[in-house]
């Protein structure tokens, strides 16, 4: 049993190994009473929320919190009537318990495999004014601390109705003014930034109103206790698997209780909800971890790999490639493909990715996009040729794609102008000199189906690198009316989404690799089709330290794409050593974006045993426990490492960015291992017990010159 329900007390306790989250119906209104460490389902919790009730609603700690009827704090929804009129009060009118867990209709979410995993709890309320059925779904896992929740709307009236805002969830804690957020924010080419603040009277507030999840703020915050630390302390995660434009919210009132809600950005969207028809909201994960950050980081990593990315890559070990992009650029033929494919196929990568510019008339990024067919003039025998001439090499071929978007210099745009994002009589705002299609339209996504399913097909693709490069911008469609011209930005999700799901599934045997600038779209929502993602497109080494530890925060190891690339580079033009490079890049899904062919026959040698080192490695980097150990963002070094599921193996990497003056002999504090047993630490040829690593550290040596890094490979002696 994972749910218990109590009628009399109307409570229901949701019960996992390790976590509880308990919830009573008050009058008709679900209050939340507990998140937390694992309860005695025999204890009585009522009386937490009794000195609430007499100050009415603004004070109860509520569920999923309504507007117009004496709470001024923000509401999770938001639903004007015919009349015009914004209030309502849904009421609680039944529920019902099952095994398992169902999917969303048209959006990504957590799944199981089993019905055993997991049971979920549906809360059936109702507002017999405004003839609205709202439920609110909690689904538990037994093995895991987490809870999956989302929302859905019915109208079961005689009027439409129209939805202002329709969070995927809220909660009421307590003590409020006692915790920090903990968020991730950025730009192009420096995502993944690790925010920590203390929550104050007001609200804080992450969200993004680009149409997509962006580089600038991840659709993620944590709460956590100013004491918490990666080990140590209560976090409280809210993650949304969604693409996107987004908003999450933390509210302390004047009674130092704190509200956090997110789901879909209220801003710029209006849905109109028809007589008889649904509306879904995306699915909001939240994990609980009583034993730090980097717990509750590990949560989401095994859940998200295991439990969001789908098909047959989702346990596979990803392939070891090279992308020509930094290479070339757009100045390439099918010499220079084959040249660098030669160098790849000598040094052991296994995939080869050919980028942009193999299309239309694409010399640079001001045409092209929409006219999916081969460029004769660089490849003259074609993809397929190509493609078939890298497998002779003994190694797979890949191809960047860019489906969502248009030139207007483009045979597509000359035919079909109406086809992108706009609005009628404004201008079109150009970005990287490419408009948006509108995958609102059925028209659209029916184009871009059969165009993607006879490219896939026209060769021995095995890699996609599915890009997307702006923002959207004039928010309109030319296929809806008026009175759903505000639905536009989330019905381009569903669009997307759907073409997502057809395409996925058409071609199983083709791994997907979600991009938008690099991190732009890093986000649940994308995992769910995509199960890895090009975290960054800055490639330096000692940035993509922050970058990769960043989003680690959230998303698995397998996820996180990493290449090492040329110095200077051509981000930051900073000269690292190619061991740095290998070394931060083999934390990730591992590759390279250089030229092959301009490299020494010593930096061949070392690149050739980086690709058999990582393969030695590969398992326990993509599918091993990630733990943080020295964060870079407060220090000059950097530490992680991964430790397999049985505990019997474990990889340390350290780097330290700028040199001192005077070096000292350095330990590093371990974690994950089985305090009771040694392990051999094979590069300094000794042993260890495990209680020694943690409590004490590894010894590091005394390191000289900037960028340098050393990595650590220990097997337990059992």
């Amino acid at each position: 049993m994972v749910i218990y329900s109590h009628k009399e007390e109307g409570l229901f306790h949701l019960q996992s190994k390790e976590m509880s989250y308990v919830l009573s119906i008050n009058e008709g209104y679900p209050v939340h009473l507990y998140w937390g460490a694992r309860l005695h389902d025999n204890q009585n919790l009522i009386d937490i929320v009794q000195d609430d009730e007499k100050y009415g609603l603004d004070r109860l700690p509520q569920e999923y919190p309504q507007y117009g009827t004496g709470d001024f704090r923000h509401p999770a929804y938001l639903v004007q009537l015919e009349d015009g009129t914004r209030v309502t009060e849904a009421l609680y009118k039944g529920h019902r318990i099952f095994k398992g867990k169902s999917p969303l209709v048209g959006l990504p979410s957590v799944y199981t495999e089993k019905e055993s995993e997991a049971e979920t709890l549906e809360i059936e309320l109702y507002d017999s004014y405004a003839s609205l059925t709202i439920y609110l779904s909690y689904t538990i896992f037994h093995d895991r601390s987490v809870i999956c929740r989302n929302t859905r709307f019915k109208n079961n009236g005689t009027e439409s109705l129209r939805l202002w805002s329709a969070l995927s969830a809220s909660i009421d804690f307590p003590e409020g003014d006692s915790f920090e957020s903990l968020y991730l924010s950025g730009a192009w080419a420096r995502e993944g930034n690790i925010e920590r603040r203390a929550l104050s009277s007001g609200s804080t507030i992450i969200e993004s109103r680009r149409g997509m999840s962006s580089h600038q703020l991840n659709p993620f915050m944590a709460l956590v206790k100013p004491e918490t630390n990666e080990n140590r302390g209560e976090a409280y995660g809210f993650s949304l698997v969604y693409s996107g434009g987004f908003k999450i919210e933390a509210e302390v009132n004047s009674f130092q209780s704190v509200r956090l809600s997110l789901g879909i950005n209220p801003f710029d969207f209006n849905w109109v909800l028809e007589v008889g028809s649904e509306f879904q909201t995306p699915e909001s994960v939240m994990v609980f971890s009583q034993s730090g950050i980097g717990q509750m980081s590990r949560t989401y990593h095994s859940l998200y790999r295991e439990r969001l990315c789908r098909g047959n890559f989702r346990d596979k070990e990803r392939p070891i490639l090279v992308n020509n992009w930094e290479a070339t650029y757009f100045n390439f033929d099918e010499d220079k493909l084959h040249a660098i494919a030669e160098e790849g196929k000598e040094v052991g990568i296994e995939l080869f990715v050919l980028d942009d510019g193999w299309f239309g008339k694409r010399d640079d990024d001001t045409t092209s996009l929409g006219d999916w067919s081969v460029d004769h003039r660089k490849l003259p025998n074609g993809l397929k040729h190509l493609g078939e001439s890298i497998n002779k090499k003994g190694m797979e071929f890949g191809l960047w794609v860019e489906p969502e978007m248009i030139s207007p210099e483009s045979n597509l745009y000359r035919e079909n102008p109406d086809w992108c994002i706009h609005v009628e009589g404004r201008r079109r705002s150009e970005h990287r000199s490419q408009l948006v299609l509108d995958l609102t339209r059925e028209d659209v996504r029916e184009y871009l189906y059969s165009t993607l399913k006879d490219l896939f097909q026209s060769a021995p693709i095995r890699y996609v690198k599915w890009d997307m490069n702006r923002s959207l911008t004039e928010i309109g469609s030319a296929n809806l009316s008026s009175e759903n011209q505000a639905e536009t930005a989330h019905r381009y999700v569903l669009g997307l989404y759907s073409l997502l799901e057809r395409i996925t599934s058409e071609f199983p045997d083709i791994l997907f690799e979600s991009c938008s600038s690099g991190g732009g779209r890093f986000d649940p929502g994308m995992l769910h089709y995509m199960p890895q993602t090009w975290t960054s497109d800055n490639t330096d080494a000692i940035e993509r330290l922050k970058i990769q530890y960043g989003i680690s925060l959230v998303y698995p190891i397998s996820s996180i794409g990493a290449h090492v690339s040329t110095v200077p580079n051509h981000q930051v033009h900073r000269l690292t050593p190619l061991d740095i490079r290998g070394d931060v890049a083999m934390s990730g899904t591992f590759g390279y974006e250089l030229d092959l062919t301009k490299l020494t026959n010593e930096e061949k040698q070392s690149v050739k045993e980086q690709v058999a080192a990582y393969k030695e490695i590969r398992p326990l980097i993509q599918y091993g426990d990630f733990y943080r150990l020295k964060s870079p963002f407060n220090e000059n070094e950097t530490s992680w490492m991964f430790v397999s599921k049985d505990q019997k193996e474990a990889i340390v990497f350290f780097f330290r960015v700028l040199a001192e003056p005077v070096p000292i002999r350095k330990r590093i504090k371990l974690n994950g291992l089985n305090r009771n047993w040694q392990y051999f630490i094979k590069e300094q040829n000794r042993s260890d017990y495990g209680d020694r690593l943690e409590q004490i550290g590894l010894d590091i040596p005394v390191m000289k010159g900037d960028f340098v890094s050393v990595i650590y490979s220990l097997k337990a002696k059992t």
